[in-house]
């Protein structure tokens, strides 16, 4: 009889501490998770220079996404332009944390550019990045400046034109070689400026007589004088489909200047970087948890009335999309057949 009462008991106390260890692991293991970011900080590696469009749309979500990430961590901008943010890319994939406190800010064409340039072969493989989302999905746009005697894309299929474009890699660059090699413009290309700003500045001074690739919500945000007093000839629209804003401002898309089928579809295949027009990544081999809280974080972010009011005060559009969707686009795209993809890399390489 006093063996079956201690047995029971026994039995009871193990019951009891089950529980208490499966109560404790309730409450802690969500504390644990919450807790990771008390106290941290989160670098956030932009791959353009300062004051150029990625920079004020990263540092609007820097500004934002902190709170609604438990813990509450810091964000710091950090700007690390080069090689058409190539060099924010290499750092990412090869020296980053994997532990969720270092993010990136690069520019779409990073993204194909190994597809599409072979000297960005090897230094990372943009399929192996974890994509957290993309903050819009936006047209591009080739544009001259007023003093210019080019104010139509028919003008400049007739006359030379002096584009200023970024390194290889940049949608600067890349978007100018598209123009002339598949819409028939006649560009003579200067390479090697830093960003949008200098190109700008060069655009004022008289240098060059305008640029290509450049996104609309970029022109808007950094120069809406340009706009109002009429500074500008908008030339052409690229994207897959039309703009409504510049479609009723009457400005034409490519694809009335691209003749061959052939062209139209590496067109294609280079304008779908576009769906993610402003792409935030993490290291590959990201830690999933992380993961899973910086996408939701920036979801929730995008669609915060506080940072959209912060975004309209700074001009920037935002047609935001998911992580996932952006990682899907990201694998279909390296999916393009061969000869496709070989016309794409033709028509953005300078002419020999």
């Amino acid at each position: 009889m006093i063996i079956h009462r201690l047995e029971r008991i026994r039995r009871l106390a193990q019951c009891a501490a089950l529980a208490g260890l499966t109560t404790l692991a309730a409450l802690t293991t969500p504390a644990a998770a919450n807790d990771f970011y008390a106290g941290k900080q989160i670098i956030f590696l932009i791959g353009g220079d300062a004051g150029g469009g990625y920079d004020l749309y990263a540092r609007a979500l820097s500004r934002h996404m902190g709170r609604f990430i438990p813990g509450n961590p810091t964000f710091v901008a950090r700007n690390q332009p080069g090689a058409g943010s190539g060099t924010a890319a290499a750092y990412l994939a090869s020296v980053a944390p994997k532990d969720g406190t270092m993010i990136g800010a690069v520019f779409p064409g990073i993204i194909i550019g190994p597809l599409l340039e072979e000297k960005q072969q090897g230094l990372f493989d943009p399929t192996k990045f974890v994509y957290l989302g993309s903050a819009d999905s936006g047209t591009r746009v080739c544009i001259t400046f007023q003093t210019s005697k080019i104010k139509t894309f028919e003008d400049a299929q007739k006359n030379k034109v002096i584009i200023g474009a970024s390194a290889a890699g940049g949608s600067t660059r890349d978007y100018a070689y598209l123009h002339a090699n598949a819409a028939g413009g006649q560009f003579n290309v200067v390479s090697g400026y830093k960003g949008t700003v200098d190109i700008f500045l060069a655009m004022e001074r008289g240098e060059v007589d305008g640029m290509c690739g450049l996104d609309w919500s970029s022109l808007k945000s950094q120069r809406p004088s340009w706009l109002s007093e009429k500074k500008i000839n908008i030339l052409v629209q690229n994207s897959l489909d039309l703009e409504p804003e510049l479609d009723r401002l009457g400005v034409p898309p490519i694809w009335n200047f691209i003749k061959s089928e052939e062209d139209k579809k590496a067109v294609e295949m280079i304008f779908s970087q576009q769906i993610f027009g402003r792409p935030y990544i993490a290291p590959p081999g990201a830690n999933p948890a992380q993961v899973k809280v910086l996408r939701d974080a920036f979801m929730a972010t995008v669609k915060d009335p506080e940072f959209l009011a912060d975004a309209e005060k700074s001009r920037l559009d935002v047609t935001a999309s998911p992580g996932e969707r952006v990682q899907d686009v990201v694998e279909k795209l390296y999916a393009t057949p061969k000869e496709t993809i070989k016309r794409a890399k033709d028509i953005i390489s300078p002419r020999s």
